[in-house]
């Protein structure tokens, strides 16, 4: 799916001293009060999130192009693994960005596999993602952070999300860029599909401090095999 950029749904409002009224407390996720404790734990979590972003973000975009370029290869034989026949399934990818694993070659085979492709596209801020179907030459243009789209709106719910991840946990719970645009998909979906996070070994972390509005994946599948939630 395109990622999401760094201005992200779980920025908070900063507190101040003397505030006028009690919008300074209002959740802007869930739209409730909070009592001013779990507002300040809410903008601690924030700020931690978006610091560990920062980190691993770095810590991806500083593993050599050709140590990705294997790997990407192995996350893609593990997922045929993991997936089996697609034959008749609609499976939704995503165009790579900032060091994400590279999967362009293996979703370009779907099609030959009898598969559906198809490319999540951003919408509008706090919208759930769309999903255009995508083939091997189809037309491409850019998207939001110039990430390619689809020119053809031909739109299909998939029954398998490959999501990339920032970080992950043991939980199979993902760090993503901060959009909110995954959870919010998923959360919008009338049918929850299979649902597996990719990444690289060196991003997983003990905790992401999951909150109710996270979703956990199914898996997480990096470059030495595949860790399920549960």
């Amino acid at each position: 799916m395109n990622s999401a950029n760094d201005n992200d749904d779980e920025d908070m409002p900063e507190v101040y001293s003397s505030p006028p009224c009690m919008m300074h407390l209002v959740d802007p996720l869930s739209g409730q009060v909070l009592p001013e404790a779990d507002f300040r734990q809410q903008l601690d979590l924030k700020r931690w999130r978006k610091a560990e972003r920062e980190r691993l973000i770095a810590l991806r975009l500083a593993i050599p192009v050709e140590e990705r370029r294997r790997h990407s290869a192995r996350i893609a034989e593990e997922l045929d693994k993991m997936l089996g026949d697609v034959s008749g399934r609609i499976v939704g990818v995503y165009w790579p960005f900032r060091g994400e694993p590279d999967l362009r070659s293996w979703m370009e085979g779907l099609g030959d596999r009898g598969a559906v492709c198809v490319l999540p596209v951003v919408v509008g801020p706090q919208m759930p993602l769309a999903f255009r179907v995508w083939r091997r030459g189809d037309a491409l243009e850019p998207g939001v952070w110039n990430i390619p789209v689809p020119v053809e709106q031909q739109e299909a719910t998939p029954d398998i999300v490959i999501s990339p991840v920032v970080g992950f946990d043991g939980a199979c719970y993902r760090l993503g860029n901060g959009g909110g645009f995954y959870d919010r998909t998923l959360a919008a979906l009338s049918r929850r599909p299979r649902i597996l996070g990719v990444g690289y070994d060196r991003l997983a972390i003990p905790t992401i401090y999951p909150q109710p509005y996270d979703i956990a994946m199914d898996m997480i599948v990096t470059e030495s095999g595949t860790t399920s939630a549960g």
